[in-house]
């Protein structure tokens, strides 16, 4: 059963808007320190007040007055915005290669073993029919929005079957695969499943993955990612509000995620390996999901530089970042990382 949605509050909003003169002046008047409010009247146009002002709560001394400590300046503030939009851009870098790789690995295994390029409409293979009618239905909505709107650019498109155009210049500008697909062949009426999975968020194709029938496809397609089918379907899950976050420009590093990637149980996983690698305080943070991503990049991209690059990022940044990421403080010493991250930390 679905929970109950909570009650909405009983207050009335009746904030003011102010302009961006205000709004420096009140960071002013709560001690923060700027140098000059024309720069930072600037920074609160294009980045928006109220999605920087979350960022000035670890530089906080009383959280009901929204205080400054002593000392906290306007780059203090601007700094820890930054670090975190490195941070989303280098999570959505790993994501895309997760997510990629994901999509792949079960059009691959479903088409070949039971040898069906559109095994999706068959709803054999899925447990909850309602949910296989709803996943058809995106595939039908899709397709139809396609051929319903403008034609997309004319050139040799790039066939369904994987052959690419052969002419240097239609090779630059060519139509999508799916409305070559829809334009050229009258059955089936979907499109095959290489072309089916793209058509999906990533949210749907976890939703997809979880309702396949059978067990022996579940592991098989975690297995080729290096995982276990429930550790591959609770990593999915978290992978659906990272994505969601970071797609959003949303505030990742201290985040409340609300759902965690699963502790994998088996040695065939590539985990932490130290006794107290990932301490309980972590488990609610955004540390496990780094881990559960270059743990994936081990199978799907052995030889990345993600792990080099996050150890670059996060290493030169101060304890309060780590701790709001749940990173324990010798966190790149556990052989997990050590493989990956061969430059010394300053």
């Amino acid at each position: 059963m679905p929970r109950p949605p909570r009650p909405r509050g009983t207050l009335r909003y009746d904030k003011p808007a102010l302009s961006l003169d205000e709004l420096v002046g009140r960071l002013a008047e709560r001690g923060l320190q700027i140098p000059d409010d024309a720069r930072a009247a600037r920074y609160l146009r294009n980045i928006g007040y109220y999605r920087l002002s979350p960022y000035t709560i670890p530089f906080q001394q009383r959280r009901s007055s929204h205080t400054f400590r002593n000392g906290t300046s306007f780059d203090d503030v601007l700094d820890l915005y930054v670090f975190d939009r490195t941070l989303r851009l280098l999570v959505m870098d790993a994501l895309e290669r997760v997510e990629v790789a994901t999509r792949a690995a079960i059009t691959d295994h479903m088409s070949t073993t039971h040898d069906d390029p559109h095994w999706y409409i068959t709803a054999d293979h899925f447990r909850d029919r309602s949910k296989h009618a709803g996943l058809l239905k995106i595939v039908r909505d899709t397709s139809a929005n396609r051929l319903s709107a403008a034609p997309e650019a004319v050139g040799q498109p790039a066939d369904p079957g994987g052959e690419l155009p052969t002419s240097t210049d239609e090779a630059l500008v060519h139509r999508s695969a799916l409305e070559h697909y829809l334009t050229t062949y009258g059955s089936p009426e979907l499109p095959p499943s290489w072309l089916m999975v793209e058509t999906l968020t990533i949210g749907q194709l976890t939703s997809m993955y979880r309702n396949l029938k059978q067990r022996s496809d579940r592991t098989a397609i975690a297995s080729s990612l290096g995982l276990t089918a429930p550790v591959l379907e609770s990593w999915l899950g978290t992978y659906v509000r990272v994505r969601n976050i970071c797609a959003h420009h949303g505030r990742l590093w201290n985040v409340g995620l609300g759902v965690y990637p699963a502790i994998p149980s088996s040695s065939t996983v590539s985990w932490l390996s130290g006794k107290d690698a990932l301490p309980e305080r972590s488990r609610k943070r955004l540390y496990p999901v780094l881990v559960s991503l270059q743990s994936v990049l081990d199978s799907i991209s052995p030889h990345s530089g993600w792990a080099q690059r996050l150890s670059d990022l996060v290493s030169a940044r101060p304890r309060m970042n780590l701790a709001g990421m749940g990173v324990p403080e010798r966190w790149a010493d556990d052989d997990f990382w050590t493989r990956h991250i061969t430059q010394p930390r300053t």
